[in-house]
């Protein structure tokens, strides 16, 4: 009854067009009064404490500030240069240099649909005016853009690791190769359908020219080496490496690129002024701007976006911890994977179970309400019948990567709408023939546990052996 009573109010209320976060907290409150002896004021506290006691939520705003920061600032297009000046010579490089840009800033965002809006809004018209069909550019964005809460840092996996409380070290290092993998095959089909279509190369522009471009980005991309060389070699938790490089994106925007900020419009350097005079200059000139950039206008309106995106997340995240509490006080949870077990389910039907839970899950949810509610109630099961928590965690983060390029609720669609001025059923279009690669790419991932598995035992290994 108990049961039957939750899920009723909480797919009632989606389906009367109750955003996901109030549904979610509607039906476990409505379900607490009714059968249990909790008052509400027990209820807002165990809210907060649901917040609060998991630690590595206080990654999630920091990672979303560092995105924000990078988004704003020209990271983007050093990037979108650096990886056209590698690999934009091959046919079909233009597209290839896409996928390998929303890769590499996937790494520094943690955030699909701020990888599509930072690399599409650059790469499509880039890819129109060089003769490659409008709607393949966005469809290739669209589809690599989902790397970004793959490829780590990623929020979604922090959601993942506090759900399920497992570690969030090795949920990024468990992301590494199957992002890699994906962007791979989306590279091979480009190159494909580059000589079967005749699509134009890049000339190349050299190895000064790379050098160049990679020394312009190197100031966003020392960001990767920062956040997950610190937490793979035990220096910071995840929550500090997140801490860390909000502050770093902070001083790369605004005093390294200084695309925002009070110095955005100051030269470095004063007609011939020496080199070294300039750099004393410079630095002088950074100091006394510090306390005015956190004033300036740019500063203060990433921050109030980084500010309202935050507190929608942790407002779901809240939300939805209510919802598991139920379900583990009802053992809901319990109950499915005693039956599950009973049935003599193998864990690769199971497997199949899951996927296609999830993909239809992904049409209508937000991915991380989607884990919060689900990541409850499969864990237990895949526990029971062997399967890795850790493995269980990346097939769910890519079967999210394809909730996000399915229509109502496809993130990306509607990101790609945006910036090419179609209608969200043309982005569906473009999107659909990639993804099949995702499709088989989730295919490889939930049959072969050591495409994520594999790089977090060989990293325990050394580090037993240290």
């Amino acid at each position: 009854m108990t049961t039957a009573v939750l899920f009723l109010l909480l797919f009632g209320c989606m389906i009367i067009g109750i955003p996901v976060a109030i549904s979610l907290g509607l039906s476990s409150i409505v379900t607490i009064l009714l059968f249990s002896d909790d008052s509400l004021a027990s209820i807002a506290l165990k809210m907060f404490e649901n917040v609060s006691e998991h630690y590595t939520l206080l990654a999630i705003p920091f990672f979303i500030l560092s995105s924000a920061f990078l988004s704003t600032g020209g990271v983007a297009r050093r990037i979108i240069r650096f990886a056209t000046d590698v690999v934009g010579h091959i046919r079909g490089g233009l597209a290839m240099a896409s996928v390998l840009a929303c890769m590499l800033f996937a790494a520094v965002s943690g955030s699909s649909p701020a990888t599509v809006a930072a690399i599409g809004s650059i790469c499509i018209a880039g890819m129109v005016q060089s003769g490659y069909p409008k709607q393949m550019a966005a469809g290739v964005i669209c589809n690599a853009g989902t790397l970004g809460i793959l490829i780590p840092p990623s929020i979604v996996m922090l959601v993942y690791a506090a759900a399920t409380e497992v570690s969030a070290a090795r949920m990024f290092m468990a992301g590494f190769i199957p992002g890699i993998m994906i962007g791979v095959f989306l590279m091979i089909a480009i190159y494909i359908l580059a000589r079967v279509k005749g699509l134009p190369a890049q000339p190349w522009s050299g190895f000064r020219e790379v050098w160049s471009a990679g020394l312009a980005a190197l100031g966003g991309l020392m960001l990767i080496v920062i956040v997950l060389g610190s937490i793979y070699g035990g220096i910071a938790s995840p929550t500090e490496a997140a801490a860390v490089s909000a502050v770093y994106a902070y001083l790369v925007a605004v005093f390294g690129y200084r695309d925002i900020g009070p110095l955005k419009r100051e030269p470095w350097r004063k007609g011939d002024e020496p080199m070294a005079a300039a750099a004393v200059r410079n630095i002088g000139a950074m100091l006394l701007a510090l306390p005015r950039s956190l004033a300036d206008p740019d500063v203060r309106h990433v921050i109030m976006d980084a500010a309202k995106v935050s507190i929608m997340l942790l407002f779901i995240i809240a939300n939805a911890m209510i919802f598991a509490h139920v379900l583990t006080t009802e053992r809901i949870p319990h109950a499915i994977a005693e039956t599950i077990v009973a049935w003599g389910l193998p864990a690769w039907g199971f497997l199949i179970i899951v996927n296609l839970l999830l993909l239809a899950a992904g049409n209508f949810m937000e991915p991380s309400a989607i884990l919060l509610i689900m990541a409850p109630i499969l864990f237990p099961i895949a526990v029971q019948l062997g399967i890795d928590p850790i493995h269980l965690g990346i097939i769910m983060v890519v079967n999210m990567e394809i909730g996000m390029l399915t229509p109502p609720v496809g993130l990306n669609l509607f990101v790609a709408a945006g910036i090419t001025g179609e209608s969200l059923l043309w982005a569906t279009r473009a999107a659909l023939p990639w993804l099949m690669i995702l499709l088989l790419s989730l295919i490889i991932i939930t049959y072969v546990p050591q495409v994520s598995l594999f790089l977090p035992e060989l990293i325990d290994r050394l580090r037993g052996f240290g």
